[in-house]
């Protein structure tokens, strides 16, 4: 993980590459060498997607998964709510990787059970199990305070708990409310947000990152104008050999997988634009030290970014496990 305060500085290298297909530990890589697109999110061609979900959890090609499931309701931001499921052992890693401001747990017990708890709530509760990317970036531009947030978690715990034909081998739960205002650091974005499109081959991003929020990685962008330091830059993350490994979280809550690699210099990011980047766009990229001293990569106006107020105001998810 890097720090809050690190600086970055790296270019796209080549072609974005497949990541092939994950077995346990092991990962195959993919046959095809497919090139991916590199605005998108995801990291595998569809040949490979498709062989990952056909043994998937996520996908219902694996119910007959031994491992406990634990039930939780996850909170993004006034009126956004949905329930999921994810393995115990994992803990709460999951609600970190959607990037959950606050979450409860519902309930534990088998797969089957979980599942029906989660069908029940969306049935008899129209409570969601996914929210697009942008409905989250946008939700965090208007938080309540924190007994607030808590507040609409138990009222929803509680409605659950009181439903009929709840699965009768899941555990329920009693309500305990956990928050990530800390952990994702929300205090240190500004109110106005810009966002990073996907790279090309060449193009270079140079920043220093401020916090991250599930998969998006907040940066403090250099531009033209910004900083006479010497070229070249901070830190290269994730710099892989040929066909790119994957990105690790770059800061707390960014998810990923694979390493980083460090480098020497570094740029001035003082006044420079705050962006938004969903860092699983460099997955499959092989990066390196950036040439210059600006960032390429475009960058799009989106309105109101993420901070948290005390005060009142008020798609699609990549993943459910």
């Amino acid at each position: 993980m890097l720090p809050a305060g690190k600086v970055l500085a790296f270019a796209a290298q080549g072609e974005r590459r497949c990541l092939g297909v994950r077995r346990g530990a092991r990962r195959i890589v993919c046959p095809y060498g497919a090139v991916l697109d590199g605005a998108s999110a995801k990291d595998q061609c569809a040949r490979c997607a498709q062989l990952d979900r056909s043994r998937s959890v996520a996908a219902d090609t694996m119910a007959d998964d031994p491992r406990p499931y634990g039930v939780y309701l996850a909170y993004f931001g006034p009126g956004m709510l949905k329930v999921g499921i994810t393995a115990v052992e994992r803990g709460p890693a999951r609600l970190v990787e959607q990037g959950a401001v606050a979450y409860a747990w519902l309930g534990r017990g088998p797969l089957m059970a979980a599942r029906r708890a989660e069908a029940l709530l969306g049935s008899a509760l129209g409570v969601p199990d996914r929210f697009g990317k942008a409905a989250k970036r946008a939700a965090r531009g208007a938080l309540p305070p924190v007994p607030e947030r808590a507040a609409e978690l138990a009222q929803l715990h509680g409605a659950a708990r009181r439903l009929p034909g709840w699965p009768e081998t899941l555990q329920p739960l009693e309500f305990a409310c956990a928050d990530h205002t800390e952990l994702f650091g929300l205090d240190r974005i500004p109110g106005v947000v810009a966002e990073l499109g996907g790279m090309t081959s060449g193009e270079e991003i140079v920043g220093e990152v401020l916090t991250g929020v599930g998969p998006d990685v907040y940066l403090r962008l250099v531009g033209d104008g910004d900083g006479d330091e010497e070229e070249g830059g901070g830190e290269v993350a994730g710099a892989a050999g040929a066909g790119g490994g994957a990105v690790s979280g770059v800061v707390g809550g960014v998810a990923g997988r694979g390493g980083a690699a460090s480098g020497t210099g570094g740029a001035s990011t003082a006044g420079g634009v705050v962006a938004v980047m969903d860092a699983r766009v460099l997955s499959g990229w092989v990066l390196g030290a950036a040439a210059g001293r600006v960032t390429t990569v475009p960058v799009r106006a989106v309105g109101s970014g993420t901070r948290e107020r005390e005060g009142e105001e008020k798609g699609r998810q990549e993943g459910l496990f």
